[in-house]
């Protein structure tokens, strides 16, 4: 009746976008993107949860190693194809054509569960911690990024904040302890540093620093030099 083109977002997406977690969503995040492709690959929203727990097990196994697209296809068990290719991009971090396959996992629990923002650090922190269970500041930084699907995050705030008594690392219960103290964490510690900073989230940047997010105005869709226009839009 308008005389416009429908979208392919679902209601999935729209509980995504309008989840309540403490991390709720930029309104540019590109995990929205993240969702669709994953809707595309064939992954049914009724066993996702189940699928993220094999994923994150096989992630566990692997922690820092990176891997390409063959391995990426073998550890889906999705055969190699345009949709395919087209997530691996997303994670494609310096375009050097391997992924850390942490943050394709950390991406699907945000996915799988919207509002249950803990759960997803909780389990990010599996996957980053080192043997005494601790993360750092950049392992943060890559935790959050991907999980609010953002090219850019300062998270140098919260992170003083958490490590009270400055050693550098901090453990996932140091972090729960500290949300469950201050559930608004995202909103005092994370945007409040981002909103009308210079240096604040640069989501329009196709040179995203963890490849997930890049800019997805109609106006760049024709540069097909840009790394991110293979993807479905």
């Amino acid at each position: 009746a308008l005389g416009v083109s429908v979208t392919d977002y679902t209601f999935e997406d729209c509980q995504l976008a309008l989840a309540e977690g403490q991390l709720r969503l930029p309104s540019d995040t590109c995990l929205l993107e993240f969702a669709k492709l994953v809707r595309s690959l064939g992954l049914k929203p009724e066993t996702l949860e189940d699928d993220l727990d094999k994923y994150a097990a096989s992630a566990m196994k692997t922690k820092k190693e990176k891997v390409d697209l063959k391995e990426f296809s073998a550890y889906l068990e999705f055969p190699v194809s345009h949709i395919l290719e087209n997530m691996f991009a997303l994670f494609d971090e310096n375009e050097d054509g391997i992924i850390d396959i942490r943050e394709f996992v950390i991406a699907l629990s945000v996915v799988c569960k919207p509002s249950k923002t803990l759960e997803t650090i909780q389990l990010a922190f599996q996957l980053y911690q080192s043997e005494n269970g601790t993360i750092t500041e950049e392992d943060l930084a890559h935790i959050l990024k991907t999980a609010m699907g953002v090219s850019q995050i300062n998270v140098t705030h919260l992170f003083r904040a958490v490590d009270e008594e400055e050693k550098g690392e901090i453990t996932y219960d140091d972090f729960y302890r500290f949300a469950e103290l201050h559930p608004h964490f995202a909103e005092d510690y994370l945007y409040a540093d981002q909103m009308g900073a210079e240096s604040g989230l640069e989501t329009s940047s196709l040179s995203a620093p963890n490849g997930i997010c890049t800019d997805f105005s109609p106006e760049n869709a024709e540069d097909k030099n840009k790394p991110m226009q293979k993807k479905l839009n």
